[in-house]
């Protein structure tokens, strides 16, 4: 089906958005590892470039959300002149950049330089996470989900191709520990940009650039919008503050790099994989049912790594904290999207992500000196008040809302 709208309105063509979304879909399995990548090696390759000094071991995956933060505005702005394609492609760029850099830092045996090249990591993943809204680009509202799962599917590979990526180029250039697999990382990042010169998006038109609506801070003031952004805020930092700290627990506990690299693709696997359902699940069952669902197990994942540390130990909490991120996070964007007028939308969703992706780098900042301190039982203490909380919060807000109702 494909259908033209006024001059006015963004191109609808679902021909072009089909051939779109497989194209994102490709670039997202490429693009997306990078991220992978970071979090499967970024802890491991602090801890050689530091020494005995651990405390600061996570500040580059620290770093990579800081730029993914700092990237979200200035990558939308960019789009909005150049377009998708030509932004995208600026993006990789940025990337390839990135990894190399990151390469020529553990060659010079330089932190600050890794934590430099991790931040520009971030940047380009800003773009990457950009790639599933371009996909409903050009779509009609009917195809907008599938041009989306297509994306998402696409991410289910990247929690693949990264973590294989490690396994089979950490050692490249040996002696040089994990020199070799940010060599491929930009590899990956030239793929990717091989992918992106076939995508064919038209630039907004002008209507769809104003700004307009009520002032953010009303909008944030709302009580829906502060539950909404706490939820997600909460199981985001929540699932980083675990993630970032579990490769480096499990070379501490005696397992191999390749052994956290499984972990931590097994786990990205559980974040994206039930995206193709979690909508209808949302749709039948509410989203702050779906939201408190994704809390508890996370809280789950607490319990479990708590059993011991064993290697199914550190990988069944992994899992579980894929699949609770997956329920809570994806629900509570959907409950942001109740909280703004359309014309709203994209200065909304730009101040939940900075909010978002701001606790994000502290979290992970945070994991690695609870780690060092405290050890791995701690990380996993703190996810209970932190998702008792949050259900507390949901259940209050139901209650209001059926008072409301009943009112």
């Amino acid at each position: 089906m494909t259908v033209t709208a006024s001059a006015t309105e963004l191109q609808i063509d679902d021909d072009l958005a089909r051939r779109n979304a497989l194209l994102l879909a490709a670039a997202q399995a490429l693009g997306g590892a990078n991220a992978s990548i970071v979090i499967s090696l970024g802890g491991l390759t602090g801890v050689y470039l530091l020494g005995d000094d651990k405390s600061l071991a996570t500040l580059p995956i620290t770093a990579m959300v800081l730029g993914i933060a700092a990237g979200a505005l200035p990558a939308g702005q960019l789009m909005r002149r150049v377009g998708r394609r030509a932004g995208f492609i600026i993006g990789a760029l940025i990337g390839f950049c990135a990894a190399v850099g990151a390469t020529l830092a553990v060659i010079a045996g330089s932190f600050a330089l890794f934590c430099f090249a991790s931040f520009f990591s971030g940047i380009y993943g800003a773009f990457v996470h950009q790639y599933r809204f371009a996909a409903a680009d050009t779509a009609s509202e009917g195809f907008k989900p599938k041009a989306i799962s297509w994306v998402m599917a696409g991410g289910i590979m990247a929690g693949i191709i990264g973590p294989q990526t490690v396994i089979h180029t950490k050692d490249l250039l040996n002696p040089l520990m994990f020199a070799g697999a940010y060599v491929g990382q930009a590899v990956l990042t030239v793929l990717t940009i091989g992918v992106l010169v076939f995508l064919k998006i038209p630039k907004l038109p002008e209507v769809q650039r104003r700004a307009s609506g009520r002032p953010i801070l009303t909008i944030m003031r709302q009580r829906d919008f502060v539950i909404a952004a706490t939820s997600g805020i909460c199981a985001y930092a929540l699932m980083n503050y675990v993630m970032t700290a579990a490769p480096l627990a499990m070379v501490e506990c005696g397992f191999t790099a390749a052994d956290a690299a499984l972990g931590i693709q097994w786990h990205i696997l559980a974040m994206f994989g039930p995206s193709f359902f979690t909508g209808s699940l949302i749709a039948r069952y509410g989203k702050v049912r779906i939201v408190t669902i994704g809390f508890v197990m996370l809280a789950g994942c607490g319990v479990v790594a708590l059993q011991g540390i064993e290697l199914v130990h550190f990988w069944g909490a992994l899992i579980l904290l894929g699949l609770g991120w997956n329920f809570a996070f994806i629900g509570a964007t959907a409950m942001v999207t109740d909280t703004y007028r359309p014309e709203e939308r994209n200065k909304v969703q730009a101040a939940n992500d900075f909010l978002v992706f701001g606790f994000v780098a502290i979290a992970s900042l945070a994991s690695g000196k609870t780690l060092n301190a405290y050890g791995w039982e701690a990380i996993n203490y703190l996810i209970f008040p932190v998702t008792g909380f949050c259900v507390l919060l949901l259940l209050l807000s139901a209650w209001t809302g059926k008072r409301a109702s009943a009112g």
